[in-house]
């Protein structure tokens, strides 16, 4: 279990990384629709999300790691598992494996890249709080 106030309980819960306290998106789950629809502010502490007009854009750089990194692994999985069956490695079932597999954690890899992004420039700080956000 991941203690409250390291960065990787924010990542991981998906939770204010300043405040860990509410979720950043509005659907806890990644698999159901609208799991890209996130809060604007936080109701705990106040803190805005998108602290400046394109904010998120960064994240398609953290994306972009995730993905190289997940298709690695799928890569050496598939090889070690054809060395070890004796199955004759093939390019194309690689690739359809490894499009499948993209495809089906493309909710999670979008939150965590986003909530990886965002930690990057904001540190657990609980006892700062900002204006309350009033919901209009």
């Amino acid at each position: 279990m991941i203690p409250k106030g390291n960065m990787f309980y924010s990542i991981f819960k998906n939770r204010c990384p300043r405040c860990h306290e509410t979720n950043v998106f509005i659907n806890k789950s990644p698999c159901k629709a609208g799991f890209m629809k996130s809060h604007s502010h936080c109701a705990h502490c106040g803190l805005k999300y998108e602290q400046e007009p394109g904010f998120f854009y960064g994240a398609m750089y953290v994306s972009y790691a995730l993905t190289v990194a997940f298709s690695v692994a799928v890569f050496v999985a598939y090889y070690v598992f054809s060395l070890l069956f004796k199955y004759e490695f093939n390019t194309l079932h690689y690739l359809i494996i490894n499009m499948l597999g993209l495809f089906a954690f493309s909710p999670i890899m979008f939150r965590l890249s986003r909530m990886v992004w965002i930690n990057f420039f904001i540190s657990y700080k609980p006892e700062q709080r900002g204006e309350k956000y009033e919901r209009n």
